[in-house]
């Protein structure tokens, strides 16, 4: 099998795909991606909460606005009375990691 150039590979690869999508070769190989693993995230503890939604600067209420929990719900997870649920954890990742986030979520006005 002879050495392709980076630009007659990707050019190959494409006329391969043209042909197979109009039906003319069915020699194509297509992968398909059938599994995918999660990032493992680890529990947020009320510590964590706080320094979240503090470091969004972000009353309890707002907060809770943002992640389309109740105001109750954040309290409760601030004070260590529960812990936030699968889904929560994962919103409160993201967040976390961008910052921005929050800003697709909600606006923000002086009152």
């Amino acid at each position: 099998m002879e050495e392709l150039s980076v630009y007659e590979g990707i050019t190959q690869g494409l006329q391969e795909a043209i042909a197979f999508k109009k039906g003319e070769s069915k020699n194509a190989r297509v992968r398909v991606l059938t599994t995918v693993e999660p990032v493992n995230i680890l529990p947020y503890k009320s510590v964590d909460v706080v320094k979240i939604r503090k470091s969004l600067d972000l009353s309890q209420r707002g907060f809770a606005t943002a992640i389309g929990v109740s105001p109750r719900t954040v309290e409760s997870w601030e004070a260590g009375r529960s812990v936030p649920s699968g889904v929560a954890t994962r919103i409160l990742y993201l967040i976390e990691t961008d910052h921005s986030l929050v800003d697709k979520l909600v606006t923000r006005s002086i009152s």
